[in-house]
């Protein structure tokens, strides 16, 4: 990480919502992981919930979020395989098109990349991505433990890491509803 000590960090207040069927919050470690690393990062777990697989039901939750001016971040968990029933990515896009968002290709590039050293030729299968709409960031991660270790430590951490140079996405954020 290129972190620049003369610089300050500034805290972001950050909602995780996991995306599954099956899992509850006695057993969401992907979620739990994902809340540790925020929190111990220095970060404000702002809101924290577990969601279906079902497209409709994710949007609603994030429009939710975006509409809390005290959410700066969502990071998603789950739901971007390739089968049915796996529709983060299409939420998401959703999301970002009904607020003229923009999306962030280099986030899924970037964590294909990271993957590949841990699964190698198997992070095909994700379809990890990220956008921005109505000024909020949302990434969407693979529901794995790893996944989530690679998404958060290879690329979140630094990236929403205010000090963090040459450039982070905290530096961005009173510049994201410029029209």
């Amino acid at each position: 990480m290129a972190i620049d000590t003369q610089r300050r960090f500034i805290p972001i207040a950050i909602a995780v919502v996991t995306v599954s069927d099956t899992r509850t919050a006695a057993d969401d470690t992907s979620g739990d992981i994902l809340c540790d690393r925020i929190e111990g990062a220095g970060h404000r777990l702002a809101a924290r919930t577990i969601v279906r697989d079902d497209a409709a039901l994710i949007a609603r939750q994030l429009e939710s979020w975006i509409k809390d001016s005290g959410i700066d971040a969502i990071v998603c968990t789950g739901g971007t395989g390739l089968t049915g029933r796996d529709v983060t990515p299409e939420a998401l896009e959703q999301v970002r098109a009904s607020h003229r968002g923009r999306d962030i290709p280099g986030f899924g590039e970037l964590f294909r990349w990271l993957s590949y050293a841990s699964i190698g030729t198997s992070t095909v299968q994700s379809r990890a991505c990220a956008v921005v709409a109505g000024g909020t960031y949302i990434f969407a991660l693979p529901g794995s433990n790893g996944a989530v270790k690679d998404g958060w430590d290879g690329i979140l951490a630094e990236q929403l890491d205010s000090r963090n140079r040459p450039c982070n996405f905290v530096e961005l954020m009173p510049r994201l509803r410029e029209s």
